[in-house]
């Protein structure tokens, strides 16, 4: 790999990275501490949607986000290596 391709690899990656983190302070900040709440009031599978998110819909997201990660630096390692 040349020393743009790294580049632009790397920046790639680093954005990827900085996106999920983003996702991943909105839920478990956001959703699951400063608007616990507000969202108590909906109810989600019998429970405050709020206190469903702290204790299970974080923790589901957080899987996802790591299945969104491997999956998308699978396509980044296959579009700037030379194998396809």
């Amino acid at each position: 790999m040349d020393e743009n391709n790294r580049h632009s690899y790397w920046r790639a990656n680093t954005a990827l990275i900085r996106n999920l983190l983003i996702v991943w302070a909105l839920v478990s900040l956001v959703f699951s501490i400063l608007l616990v709440e507000p969202l108590n009031s909906i109810r989600f599978f019998g429970v405050p949607f709020g206190f469903w998110m702290a204790q299970q819909g974080s923790i589901l997201i957080f899987v996802a986000l790591i299945f969104i990660y491997a999956f998308q630096m699978d396509k980044l390692d296959r579009k700037y290596s030379n194998r396809k």
